[in-house]
């Protein structure tokens, strides 16, 4: 199992939300390729970062922080928020970054996604953020009509990489991941499948280790784990928790 650090980015620094909230922003770091650097010298094998601000605007808003989080380190990046359309996807993937993360344009136009896993194989994940069990776009700002498992299940075959799976609920509050909803979205589905929101321990990781093999009888399985608040906070000890997947692998 993987685990993603992840760099969320609002007006140029390291941030965590409450919920999704951007008016409850704790900045962790003010100079987001420091933070890339940190997380590449504690043995992180890939990065999670999102432009928060591009999630609200629909456009890239972070993107000199994000170009200087790539010169920073040689571990693969995914990127989500704001990439809307297939030119910025190319664009995003000729800089440097592994894989981009659809969630908005996912839920408002599927035929996009598949378009890009044909041009792109391998290399488009869908983020699927979910608030009572319902689909949320546009920062979270809106809540759709569209379960968290029927958006999962228009790209079966597809050639979707992984699901990104958030619990807007739990995201960072570290309360816990929803480790039951992940793993029934990954029973249901073929595509891998990455928890995130309210990881606060390595007791959640363990939590989804202890499920994940349940979970590829017939689907992709959880394929990994994001985590930010609390490898900022000092409850989740980055080092630590990859060597204890390492063992647990």
């Amino acid at each position: 199992m993987i685990l993603f650090p992840a760099i969320d980015l609002k007006d140029g620094q390291c941030v965590r939300l409450v919920k999704g909230d951007m008016a409850q922003a704790t900045v962790f770091n003010t100079d987001p390729a420091d933070q890339a650097r940190r997380f590449a010298a504690a043995g992180a094998e890939w990065l999670h970062l999102v432009d928060l601000n591009g999630a609200f605007a629909g456009r890239p808003v972070n993107a000199d922080a994000v170009s200087a989080i790539l010169g920073a380190v040689d571990i693969p990046v995914q990127l989500g928020g704001g990439i809307r359309d297939l030119a910025r996807i190319e664009d995003w993937l000729t800089q440097g970054v592994e894989r981009v993360i659809l969630g908005t344009v996912a839920l408002k136009n599927p035929a996009l996604v598949a378009e890009a896993c044909r041009k792109f194989p391998g290399r488009v994940v869908v983020g699927i953020d979910a608030k009572g069990g319902m689909v949320a776009v546009e920062g979270w700002a809106e809540t759709s009509d569209v379960t968290a498992l029927e958006l999962a299940q228009k790209f079966e075959d597809v050639g979707v990489s992984a699901i990104v799976y958030t619990d807007i609920d739990r995201d960072g509050l570290l309360q816990g991941v929803n480790v039951a909803s992940t793993a029934a979205l990954a029973r249901e589905i073929s595509i891998p499948v990455i928890a995130s929101g309210g990881v606060s321990s390595l007791a959640d990781i363990d939590a989804l280790v202890k499920i994940a093999p349940s979970t590829r009888a017939g689907g992709g399985g959880i394929e990994g784990v994001i985590s930010g608040r609390a490898i900022y906070d000092g409850r989740l000890d980055l080092t630590a928790a990859l060597q204890h997947l390492k063992q647990a692998a």
